[in-house]
């Protein structure tokens, strides 16, 4: 059996290595048209920021390395620039001298991953506007912060990558901005989820600027680079494009593989495409989403690579299966973390599902154990069946183990009764005997038992205009005097049992405190008292960051979704 592989990195590589070790006599010819096979491609902005020291570890495989432990030939500086599927040939241009060559093969698999949005904007082939996806875009930024020493750069792009982008940049010294067209960062983000982030980029000096596009790119006459937008004009010494990427399929779409409309190549379960002896893996792939049922584009390292190895195991007889992906993804940035798995509220929405959704502030471990961080948790759920949905997370410390945990919930169908049900490990240094996922299984499952009744942050505006309802906030004089909802009263939590007569029985009560916790038990005592009682979903705290940041972005004042 001859197969031939067509990318390297995560899912080629995956499945070369993976091919070997289930046939030692199979043939294995992997192309890479790059100078690299095998790289830490999410290591690069930290090479970029001096956290990763030398260029060499972000070389997973060399060509030698690679043939020395399997056998493989590996041929860097090869693109393959035709197939021919009824022949079963590749035409393979040699990038070194220019000659090309045919390759024939029993099983081809693609891994040409994704490319990067260049967005068509006026003046964006500049030498100081870059990418990032590989390791000659990660050597020219570093040829041109040595040679022209910027003061300054400008992101385009509040993803993943865009911010630690942004981070090592400010590392290395350098005065950032960030641009995002969209109303928050990160994508997967819900923006009440990502008004924290917003808040804690702008602590570390980093000038973020939302809701606003990229519209020219341009000179001015003290030597900076200017990028335009309908609002404004920013000076840059150079500017990383971080909009996000797109499948690399035209070879694939030369040769007549079925593809998706966003071009991504359509697979089986098997990563089979349209020709039976075909496979494709990795970024240029549409997958399952597992919440949804629906087609997605994920493209992530994980999936990748399983991607591959699953390839691998149908060439050679095995018939595995990818089942689909949930999304699950982090980041760092500087000392705090966000995470996410599973769908956000723009996707629970698109696909007509009946879901809620709750917010938690639970602390990373024992609260009387020194170091303990607030966590910050937003998790959906389906309402009649309480199946877990999609998580976000944002906090200083056990952010990463509650969302892999969420994740892995998500990925097995599990419900907020079985949220309530994990026995999850506990010593004070690490966590409560209450676990912040298990909290998150014993709220949902309060609502859905009708235990109490909540409203959201969104609800406000319409509440504080009705003159049907009470607006009751049971914090502290002192905490309520800072900033209240429009028209609330104050009776705080260890008054109201005593105070329940200057509450109109015949009017719905909606109750808020700082994080959601104070108005629940108030909830609770209101409802055996014969109030008809609401709860505000993740309190005044939550409220109060929202709408400052509606404030601060144009396009939301000018009514665009969130």
């Amino acid at each position: 059996m001859k197969t031939v592989i067509i990318g390297g990195v995560a899912g080629g590589a995956s499945a070369a290595a993976r091919l070997r070790r289930l046939d030692e006599s199979a043939e294995i010819i992997l192309l890479e048209k790059g100078p690299y096979i095998s790289f830490a491609n999410c290591g690069l902005p930290y090479y970029l920021g001096g956290e990763i020291k030398e260029r060499e570890e972000l070389l997973l495989q060399t060509p030698e390395s690679f043939y020395n432990r399997f056998k493989i030939d590996v041929r860097v500086l090869s693109e393959a620039v035709k197939i021919d599927r009824q022949r079963k040939v590749v035409h393979i241009k040699n990038l070194k001298d220019n000659t090309e060559y045919e390759e024939s093969y029993d099983k081809l698999i693609l891994s040409p991953g994704a490319k990067p949005i260049i967005p068509n904007i006026k003046g964006i082939n500049r030498k100081n506007v870059f990418t990032l996806r590989n390791i000659p875009d990660t050597d020219k930024i570093t040829e041109y912060i040595a040679e022209y020493s910027p003061r300054s750069a400008a992101v385009i792009g509040g993803g993943y990558i865009g911010l630690e982008m942004a981070e090592n940049l400010y590392l290395r010294g350098l005065e950032v901005t960030v641009l995002e067209k969209a109303s928050h960062v990160i994508g997967s983000l819900d923006f009440d989820t990502a008004v924290e982030v917003h808040n804690y980029i702008r602590s570390k000096g980093i000038n973020l600027i939302l809701g606003e596009a990229a519209e020219e790119i341009t000179d001015s006459p003290d030597g900076k680079t200017i990028i335009k937008t309908a609002n404004r004009e920013i000076k840059t010494d150079m500017i990383i494009l971080s909009i996000g990427v797109t499948p690399d399929t035209a070879l694939a779409e030369d040769c007549g593989l079925e593809l998706a409309p966003n071009n991504a190549v359509i697979t089986n379960e098997h990563m089979q495409t349209s020709d039976k002896d075909i496979y494709a893996v990795g970024d240029c792939v549409m997958v399952k989403n597992l919440v949804t049922g629906e087609p997605a584009h994920i493209p992530l390292a994980g999936p990748a690579n399983k991607q591959g190895r699953i390839a691998a195991d149908n060439i050679c007889g095995i018939k595995s299966v990818y089942k689909g992906s949930i999304g699950s993804a982090i980041l760092k940035f500087f000392d705090l973390t966000v995470a996410a798995c599973g769908i956000n509220e723009r996707a629970a929405k698109a696909s007509g599902l009946d879901y809620d959704k709750v917010f938690l502030y639970a602390l990373s471990h024992a609260g009387y154990y020194p170091g303990a961080r607030n966590i910050s948790m937003k998790v959906l759920f389906e309402n009649k069946t309480g199946r877990i949905l999609g998580a976000q997370l944002v906090g200083f410390k056990g952010v990463d183990k509650r969302c892999d945990v969420l994740s892995a919930a998500i990925r097995h169908g599990f419900t907020a009764y079985d949220l309530e049900e994990l026995e999850l490990c506990y010593a004070p240094p690490f966590s409560s005997a209450k676990d912040p996922v298990n909290m998150a299984g014993f709220v949902i499952t309060n609502i859905i038992e009708g235990i109490v009744k909540q409203y959201h942050w969104h609800d406000i505006d319409r509440l504080s205009k009705d003159e049907n309802v009470t607006l009751l906030d049971v914090r502290t004089e002192r905490e309520a005097a800072r900033g209240c909802l429009e028209r609330s009263i104050n009776i705080p939590l260890d008054s109201l049992r005593d105070r329940l007569n200057e509450l109109d029985k015949s009017k719905p009560v909606y109750v808020v405190c700082q994080s959601g916790l104070r108005s629940y038990i108030a909830c609770r005592l209101l409802s055996q008292n014969g109030f008809d009682c609401y709860n505000l979903a993740g309190g005044y705290r939550l409220y109060e960051s929202v709408t400052k940041e509606k404030e601060k972005t144009p396009s939301l004042q000018n009514g665009t979704e969130l």
